[in-house]
């Protein structure tokens, strides 16, 4: 049965026509609430109020986050972990990708997979996981501090008592970075191991015969090649690390730990929406956080950006 003319697209119209539920769903969904957000930073709305209670206010809001202590020590406490966690992945991935790429061949598949789980993993079971893990009295992370505190040499660097990790400040954010370390460190081994794929093995060949030993070929030949995706590494690793949101929510009851040694800027703005009941400050902090991404992710393709040669 062929359609009317009337109903009969032409190729003009086609693509359009075939783009459009992506179009709405993404104006729907993403698009409008970006838009909603800028224009409620610059106002101060309760929406138990409902829409008519909006009032304009200007740049107070960005003027009372940028004056808010809270909000500082936030933003201090998401680049403390943005760096503790982030840094540690690609040290650690980029040798561990060149052992498996290099050493093991039949269980590569198989060795990737193991790394890459905790990626895949439910938030809530990797918190729930770590919380049993960091428990004070039966954790088991401080079973295996007592047993190294038997160690000789050892034994002096392990704290006497066991650690409270939940409940101390100076000890919940090297928890957190550690979990958000464990959990992110096999997705850039899977994809320094794609990057490894692509040299050619003729570099490494020449270079052998040349006299090259591993270690000169791998600071040589391994690291310059790996340079665009550690690139595309390290801007993931800070626009996840500045966002950080689902493992210190879950780890500290969505309160921030002890003195808020764990609350992260995302998680500052979720309760002055949410908790606060103050939606305007909320966006303005949501703005400023994402010209701090915008900065930092900047910078970071800055200094991978191509050196021009002198003379």
């Amino acid at each position: 049965m062929k359609l009317p003319t009337a109903l009969r697209l032409t190729p003009q119209w086609t693509p359009y026509v075939l783009l459009s539920p992506f179009v709405l769903l993404f104006c729907t969904f993403g698009l409008f609430p970006l838009l909603f957000s800028l224009y409620l930073s610059f106002q101060t709305w309760e929406p138990t109020s409902g829409l008519q209670a909006m009032r304009f206010v200007g740049l107070e809001n960005f003027a009372f986050a940028l004056q808010d202590e809270w909000f500082w020590k936030s933003l201090k406490n998401t680049l403390w972990l943005a760096l503790a966690a982030g840094v540690p992945q690609h040290l650690v991935a980029i040798p561990l990708a060149v052992f498996i790429h290099n050493r093991l061949h039949r269980l590569r598949d198989a060795v990737t997979g193991a790394y890459f789980l905790p990626y895949i993993t439910s938030t809530v079971a990797i918190a729930i996981m770590f919380s049993a893990m960091f428990s004070k009295d039966y954790g088991l992370i401080n079973q295996g501090l007592q047993l190294l505190g038997h160690v000789p040499l050892l034994g002096a660097l392990v704290p006497a008592e066991a650690v409270d990790w939940m409940g101390q400040p100076q000890h919940i954010k090297p928890a957190i970075a550690m979990i958000v370390f464990w959990r992110y460190v096999g997705f850039n081994v899977v994809l320094y191991l794609a990057a490894l794929q692509t040299i050619p093995k003729d570099l490494y060949e020449a270079a052998t015969m040349d006299g090259a030993g591993r270690l000169q070929q791998f600071f040589h030949i391994t690291l310059p090649s790996l340079k665009p995706m550690i690139f595309f590494g390290v801007t993931l690793s800070v626009i996840g690390g500045l966002q950080l949101f689902e493992e210190p929510f879950i780890l500290t009851g969505g309160r921030g730990g002890s003195d808020q040694a764990g609350m992260t800027t995302a998680i500052y703005l979720y309760r002055m929406a949410f908790d606060f009941n103050d939606f305007g400050a909320a966006s303005a902090m949501s703005w400023l956080l994402f010209f701090v991404v915008a900065l930092l992710t900047w910078l970071t393709n800055r200094a991978f950006a191509p050196r021009a040669s002198k003379g």
